[in-house]
């Protein structure tokens, strides 16, 4: 399966996961500053400025890792201080996620506080070469 834009993934996913996929992105592209892109890595959606901020990954999408929702995974979860215990510390050591079942379940704060530290924490990045 190689997936090239959004059009291809939507037209793939279940009208729940296309939901939250499209809720999660409207919250992280109205957060993150103008340097930061967004494109399909993986077959799912990929946010970065420096290095890796966040990605989108339905369970549709295989290699994922989960059986069922959205996952909503922080590059460098591992280096954030998430005071409120809103990640999942899974088996990867750096990417550390949420996973959403509901579009209901989606709560804007700590995604957006998430968001903002790991913005902070991408600015102490030196740019990667393209």
């Amino acid at each position: 399966m190689k997936i090239k834009n959004l059009v291809d993934l939507f037209a793939l996913l279940p009208e729940d996961e296309r939901i939250i996929v499209d809720v999660l992105r409207q919250i992280i592209i109205e957060t993150l500053p103008e340097y930061c892109k967004e494109k399909i890595s993986y077959n799912v959606p990929f946010f970065y400025g420096n290095k890796g901020i966040c990605i989108i990954w339905p369970s549709t999408v295989p290699r994922g890792g989960i059986k069922k929702g959205v996952l909503l995974g922080f590059w460098y979860g591992n280096k954030l201080k998430d005071q409120d215990g809103f990640l999942t510390h899974g088996t990867n050591k750096q990417i550390f996620y949420k996973i959403y079942h509901t579009p209901e379940e989606i709560d804007d704060k700590p995604i957006i506080k998430l968001l903002k530290e790991a913005i902070k924490l991408d600015g102490t990045f030196k740019k990667s070469p393209a």
